[in-house]
């Protein structure tokens, strides 16, 4: 079912999300079908969309979702920063669709997960998809891009509503 995605100012958005527990599987399966169905309504929209996180519908778990190529669901995932090269980029989200944010992340990352048969799964992601894993991840600790903006002055403002 899609999903109304919590805004920026949202109480919610600021909350740090609880690690789901191997018993919970089960019960996960209705909120992985909600974040594909609300990504792929953000994106039949707005002609982008590549991730999104259990917080920015309301689910204060930790759990991912991105869908590229095909589906993947992470769960719990852990993220770790590979060397020390970082990049600046122009931050969206689909929690504030109007503004840009100008952060910088690192250029390669590693993300350990478990997926939805509690299978260890681990990926190592360079330039834009490391950009979008940190950015999501972040929504499970409470942080928004907001929140890491370069400077005061790395807000600008969209004339459509178009992001990650």
């Amino acid at each position: 079912m899609e999903r109304e995605i919590l805004l920026l100012g949202n109480p919610k958005l600021y909350e740090r999300s609880d690690a789901v527990k191997e018993e919970d599987l089960a019960a996960l399966a209705p909120d992985i079908q909600d974040l594909h169905d609300t990504l792929i309504a953000f994106r039949n929209k707005y002609q982008a969309g590549r991730a999104i996180a259990a917080p920015q519908i309301g689910i204060q778990k930790r759990l991912l979702y991105m869908y590229i190529d095909e589906p993947t669901v992470f769960i719990n995932p852990v993220l770790t920063f590979i060397g020390e090269e970082t990049m600046e980029v122009m931050d969206d989200c689909m929690s504030f669709p109007t503004l840009l944010v100008k952060v910088r992340r690192y250029r390669k990352c590693k993300i350990q997960y478990r997926d939805p048969e509690w299978n260890a799964c681990e990926i190592v992601l360079e330039g834009d998809l490391s950009e979008l894993l940190q950015h999501e991840y972040d929504h499970l600790d409470g942080i928004l891009a907001t929140m890491r903006a370069i400077d005061d002055h790395s807000f600008y403002m969209k004339k459509e509503a178009i992001c990650d």
